[in-house]
């Protein structure tokens, strides 16, 4: 497949695009962040916490977190993705190398697929998570059997 130069105003565009969207989520982290000091800080002044409220407070946490992890995960891609751009890799299928769709890249601009793609992998993913999970149960289920 021949690729296409992206011309100067679609890349500035993009890369315009990928940058207001990696200050976006930049700004979410450290806002989050600041906001789970902050109530950290606001437990510790209150006083002791009896149990429900430190596993509540610890599950709170631990739910932060994970969206921390979850954005930063994204500004990574999204630094993939400006690279990829600079290198004119920028907006083509890892699978079939075809253009990924401009709706797409602006609905989600870190792409690696193409939509056909993207849906095929899903299914094949969701197969392997399928298989595993059985083959889990059935493991379970003759350990269990071969115990009695």
């Amino acid at each position: 497949m021949v690729r296409t130069k992206i011309n100067g105003n679609r890349y500035e565009e993009l890369r315009r695009i990928l940058q207001d969207r990696r200050r976006e989520i930049m700004s979410e982290v450290i806002d989050r962040m600041r906001d789970v000091r902050a109530e950290g800080n606001g437990a510790v002044m209150q006083g002791v916490l009896d149990d429900v409220e430190t596993s509540e407070a610890d599950i709170q946490g631990e739910i932060e977190f994970a969206l921390i992890q979850m954005k930063a995960e994204t500004l990574t891609q999204i630094d993939n993705a400006l690279a990829r751009l600079e290198q004119e890799a920028y907006g083509y299928c890892f699978e079939c190398g075809g253009e990924i769709t401009e709706q797409r890249l602006r609905a989600l601009p870190f792409a690696v697929r193409c939509k056909d793609c993207e849906e095929l992998n899903e299914i094949a993913e969701r197969r392997d998570h399928d298989m595993t999970q059985s083959h889990g149960e059935f493991s379970l289920k003759t350990f269990i059997e071969s115990s009695n």
